[in-house]
C-alpha cells in the first residue's frame, strides 16, 4: 500500500507547487509589460544608460534650484511596479474590489521598508482581496436597501486602512529582512563560484513545471532589487536562457529519429525566437536522461555570464532571444550572446552523446510524452498542436473491451455546469441512435474509476484525472456549443474510441460500463434523455428581469443571488457560494450564456427550486467571455436537473438564442423558457 500512497502525494504535492506557482506567476505575468517599459527606461536614461538624461534616469541635481532628479526609474520600481503586482493579485482573488484593497495595503508595506516591494505586494495583494471577501460575506445581504454603497465603501477603505498599518509595522521588517537573507544568499553563490549550480534545480523545475515559484517568487524580485542597485542582473537570465533547451532540439534534429527528428527544426523556432520553452519538455520527457544534457547546459551559461560580469535589466518574458536581447545591459552583450552560444554548445554535445550511444536514438513515443508533459502541468500546451499530431489537445485513447458505453460528465459541484453538458451531449447520443451509451454527471468528488470516458471543463482535468484514471479524458470550455461533443458522436458512430483531451486510460485498463456510481449528483434518465422535474413554477415574472443592471461578472452573480432570494427561494448565505463557485470553475456555458449557482456545500441554503432570468445589452466579461443572458439557478432535491436539460434545449438552438435577445416582453421570455416549469 505504500508504493501507491507515496506516488500519490509526490503528485499531489507538485500540483501544489504548480499551483502555487501559478497564482505567482499569474501576478507578475500581466504586468511584464510594465516591467519592459521600466528596463528600457532604465537601460536608456541611467547615467551609464544608451542615452544618459538625469531627468529621466534620475541622477544629478537641477543646476537652477539644487534639487536632486527624482527621474521615472526610482518611482516606478518603488511604486508603479509592486502597486501593479499587488492589485492584480487582489483582483484574482476578490476582483476589482479586492484589487483596489490590496494595492492600498501595499502601500504600508512599500513606504515601511527600503527595498521594492515585489515580495511584499505578492503577499499584501492577495491577503487583501482575500479577507476583503471574507469580510464582505459577513454582512451579505443584511444591508438595508439604499445603504449598500455607503457600507461597500466605508468598508472597503477603512479594512484597506488598517491592512496597510499592519503593512508598515508588521509585514514590512519581515519582508526586507527575508529579501536580505535571500540576497545575502545569492550573493554568497556569486562570490564562491556556487551560482551555476542553482541549474541542478531550475533545468529540472522548468520540464516539472515547478519553475514558476523559483522564477517569479524568488528571481524576478531580487533581480530587479539588484538591477535597480547595478543596473543590470545576472538572476533574470538563470531560467529564461534559451540556450540548453536549443541543444537538446539540435541534438535530435542530428541524432534523432522518427517523429522526434522530424519535429525538432520546427519545434526549434518556436522555441528559440518565440520564447515557448515548454515546447521542448517532451522531448526530454522521452528520454528522461537528457535533462543532465539541460543542466550542463544552464551551468555553463550562468558561469559564462557570472565570470563575464554579464546581466539584464529587467525580466526577459517570453525567453526568447529577441527579448534577451533587448533587455540585455548596455555592457553585457558579448557576455550574454557568448552565455546562449555555450550553453546551446555544451547542451547540443551532450545530449548528442546520449542520443548517439543510446539504443532506440530517440525514437520515443512523442506524442506520449506531450501527453505526459501536460498531465503533469495539469491543463492543456501549445506544444500539443506542433508535436501532438492530429488531436490538437492530446493524443487519442486506446479502449480495450467493449468500448465507450459509460460516459460522466463532471464540475466542480455537480449540479450546474456538469449537467447542463451532460444533457447537451445526452440529446447529441441519443439523436445518433446510440441507446447502449448512457451518460450521466457528477460533481468531481463523486468520481470513481468505473467509467469509460469522462467529459470535465478543461481547468479541471487534472482532478478528474486523480479520479479515474483508467478512463478516458475529453475536456471542454464550452458546455454549451463544444466541438468535442460532435467528436464523441463521430467516434461512436465509426465504432472507434473517443478523442481523448487530456490524457490516456491505463494500457489494458477499460473501465467497467455497468457500475457507474449513483451519487447525488447523478441525473436520472428517461426516454427523452432528461432528467424529470416537478410541475411547478420555478421561473416566476418577478424573476425576469429585460435589462439587467450589472456591469461586471460579479455584480450579475449578485443580481441573480437577490432575485433568488427575492422569492425566497435561497438564504443570505447562497449568493457567497455562487461566488465561491465562479472561483473554481466558470459557469460561462457558450452561445452568450452563464448560469451561476451555489457550490455543492450550498444545498443547504437552497429552500426552494428557483430559475432567475437576466439579458444584459451590453454583453459582460465573463472570465473573457461574451455573456448576454445570466441564468440564476437553485436547484431543491435534484430538481436542478431537469431545469437544466430545458435550458439546454433551449441555449442549445440558435433561433431560440435570437428570440430571447429580440424578446420586447417579460411574457416573450416566459414563453420561450416556459418549459422550465414543465
Amino acid at each position: 500500500m505504500s508504493t501507491t500512497a507515496a506516488p500519490s502525494r509526490l503528485h499531489t504535492a507538485r500540483a501544489g507547487v504548480q499551483k502555487f506557482g501559478t497564482f505567482l506567476s499569474g501576478m507578475i505575468m500581466p504586468n511584464i509589460g510594465a516591467f519592459i517599459a521600466w528596463g528600457l527606461i532604465t537601460a536608456l536614461f541611467i547615467e551609464k544608460g544608451f542615452l544618459p538624461v538625469p531627468q529621466l534616469g534620475g541622477w544629478g541635481t537641477d543646476p537652477a534650484t539644487g534639487k536632486a532628479y527624482v527621474g521615472l526609474v526610482g518611482p516606478m520600481i518603488t511604486y508603479l511596479l509592486p502597486l501593479l503586482i499587488a492589485y492584480t493579485g487582489g483582483k484574482a482573488v476578490y476582483d476589482m474590489r479586492g484589487g483596489v484593497v490590496g494595492a492600498i495595503a501595499t502601500m504600508g508595506v512599500i513606504v515601511g521598508a527600503g527595498i521594492p516591494m515585489f515580495v511584499g505586494a505578492m503577499i499584501m495583494g492577495p491577503l487583501g482581496g482575500w479577507t476583503m471577501k471574507k469580510l464582505d460575506a459577513i454582512w451579505s445581504h443584511k444591508i438595508r436597501p439604499g445603504f449598500e454603497m455607503l457600507i461597500n465603501n466605508f468598508s472597503a477603505g477603512i479594512w484597506a486602512a488598517i491592512l496597510a498599518l499592519i503593512g508598515f509595522y508588521g509585514i514590512a521588517p519581515v519582508v526586507e529582512a527575508g529579501s536580505k537573507v535571500a540576497g545575502d544568499a545569492v550573493q554568497f553563490l556569486v562570490n564562491n563560484g556556487l551560482l551555476p549550480l542553482t541549474s541542478l534545480l531550475i533545468e529540472p523545475a522548468k520540464v516539472l513545471f515547478l519553475n514558476n515559484a523559483i522564477n517569479h517568487g524568488v528571481l524576478t524580485p531580487l533581480g530587479t532589487q539588484q538591477s535597480l542597485e547595478q543596473g543590470k542582473s545576472i538572476l533574470f537570465l538563470l531560467e529564461a536562457n534559451p540556450g540548453p533547451g536549443l541543444g537538446v532540439l539540435l541534438a535530435y534534429m542530428f541524432f534523432g529519429r522518427g517523429a522526434a527528428k522530424a519535429s525538432a527544426s520546427g519545434a526549434a523556432i518556436i522555441h528559440f525566437l518565440g520564447g515557448i520553452h515548454e515546447i521542448y519538455f517532451p522531448y526530454v520527457l522521452m528520454k528522461p536522461i537528457l535533462i543532465l544534457a539541460t543542466i550542463g547546459g544552464g551551468m555553463t551559461g550562468i558561469a559564462t555570464l557570472a565570470i563575464t560580469h554579464s546581466g539584464l535589466v529587467a525580466p526577459a518574458a517570453p525567453g526568447s532571444i529577441i527579448a534577451v536581447l533587448a533587455q540585455t545591459s548596455r555592457d553585457s552583450y558579448i557576455g550574454v550572446i557568448l552565455a546562449v552560444i555555450l550553453a546551446c554548445a555544451v547542451s547540443f554535445v551532450i545530449a548528442s552523446i546520449i542520443l548517439r550511444t543510446s539504443k532506440d536514438k530517440g525514437e520515443g513515443d512523442l506524442q506520449a510524452a506531450t501527453t505526459q508533459m501536460e498531465s503533469m502541468k495539469g491543463r492543456k500546451s501549445m506544444a500539443s498542436s506542433v508535436l501532438g499530431g492530429a488531436a490538437a489537445g492530446g493524443g487519442v485513447a486506446t479502449l480495450t473491451g467493449t468500448g465507450v458505453r459509460n460516459i460522466v460528465f463532471a464540475c466542480d459541484a455537480g449540479m450546474g455546469s456538469s449537467a447542463m453538458g451532460a444533457s447537451v451531449l445526452r440529446n447529441k447520443i441519443k439523436a445518433a441512435g446510440h441507446d447502449e451509451v448512457t451518460v450521466t454527471n457528477s460533481s468531481i468528488a463523486s468520481l470513481t474509476d468505473t467509467y469509460d470516458l469522462v467529459v470535465v471543463h478543461q481547468d479541471l482535468a487534472l482532478r478528474a484525472r486523480q479520479k479515474t484514471p483508467s478512463a478516458q479524458i475529453v475536456t471542454v470550455d464550452n458546455f454549451m456549443g463544444s466541438p468535442r461533443y460532435d467528436e464523441i458522436v463521430e467516434s461512436l458512430d465509426a465504432g472507434q474510441e473517443a478523442p481523448a483531451g487530456e490524457s490516456t486510460p491505463a494500457a489494458g485498463a477499460p473501465a467497467a460500463a455497468a457500475a457507474a456510481p449513483a451519487s447525488s449528483a447523478t441525473a436520472p434518465s428517461t426516454a427523452s434523455g432528461e432528467a424529470p422535474a416537478e410541475a411547478k413554477q420555478v421561473l416566476r415574472r418577478e424573476s425576469v428581469l429585460l435589462q439587467g443592471g450589472a456591469a461586471d461578472m460579479a455584480g450579475a452573480i449578485d443580481e441573480a443571488g437577490r432575485l433568488l432570494m427575492a422569492v425566497d427561494a435561497v438564504d443570505g448565505q447562497y449568493t457567497a457560494a455562487m461566488h465561491e463557485r465562479e472561483g473554481s470553475v466558470s459557469t460561462y456555458m457558450g452561445n452568450f450564456l452563464a448560469i451561476p449557482h451555489g457550490t455543492n456545500e450550498a444545498k443547504d441554503h437552497i429552500k426552494a427550486s428557483a430559475v432567475t432570468f437576466a439579458r444584459y445589452d451590453d454583453p459582460i466579461d465573463w472570465n473573457g467571455k461574451p455573456v448576454k443572458f445570466v441564468v440564476g439557478i437553485a436547484g431543491k432535491n435534484k430538481e436542478h436537473l431537469g431545469i437544466l436539460a430545458k435550458i439546454a434545449k433551449v441555449f442549445g438552438d440558435k433561433e431560440q438564442v435570437a428570440r430571447l435577445e429580440a424578446a420586447s416582453s417579460v411574457d416573450e421570455i416566459l414563453d420561450i423558457l416556459g418549459k422550465v416549469n414543465a
